[in-house]
């Protein structure tokens, strides 16, 4: 019997746990942030018109992971505080070999096509400033990107993040395919970026 009250007076403590302590700029450090666009929406209704504040906001840690996040607001800077939430949320991660995609890709979404294919080192980034951010802030730093659709900014943007889901690492394709990357590369492993 005292063993069974031990084990009552036990399990009726109070547990505290404590939360890892996390500084603000430490969480600020890890990610950068661009704001792509800001555009004033009316919507009107019966007592006249309601003005609100859209933001296009992307945000990435230039080492494959990248988001993108879009909200309304009363006012610009709740706007984009709300956008950058949000894409902190729904963080991808790109595949980036050599500062490039590793392979051409053609995507559709909706209205917008776009075409990227992968650059030699000295490159730089050739596509619009709508698309830019996305890139750069992914961690490509030689890319050819070029729109075949639609200029809607916010169109484009869910186009590449579309491109960033369908791009794969080359072990992918050698997995898929049940050969070496050596093989794949046609016995170089210059483009493969590991052995």
């Amino acid at each position: 019997m005292p063993e069974d009250r031990n084990v009552v007076k036990k399990s009726n403590q109070k547990r505290t746990f404590k939360k890892p302590s996390r500084n603000q700029s430490q969480v600020q450090d890890e990610f950068e942030e661009s704001v792509v666009e800001i555009r004033r929406v009316v919507k009107v209704v019966k007592g006249g018109k309601n003005l609100s504040f859209r933001a296009i906001v992307v945000v990435g840690d230039k080492k494959g992971k990248v988001g993108l996040g879009v909200a309304s607001a009363r006012e610009v800077v709740p706007a984009i505080r709300k956008a950058s939430n949000l894409a902190r949320r729904n963080l991808v991660e790109v595949s980036v070999i050599n500062d490039t995609i590793p392979h051409e890709i053609n995507i559709k979404y909706d209205a917008a096509k776009m075409m990227l294919k992968p650059a030699a080192p000295g490159t730089g980034i050739i596509s619009s400033t709508t698309v830019r951010p996305a890139l750069e802030l992914a961690g490509i730093k030689n890319v050819l990107c070029k729109s075949l659709g639609s200029s809607n900014s916010l169109t484009m943007l869910r186009a590449i993040f579309k491109a960033f889901d369908e791009i794969k690492p080359p072990q992918y394709y050698a997995n898929l395919r049940g050969i070496s990357l050596r093989q794949l590369f046609h016995g170089s492993l210059e483009g493969a970026g590991k052995e």
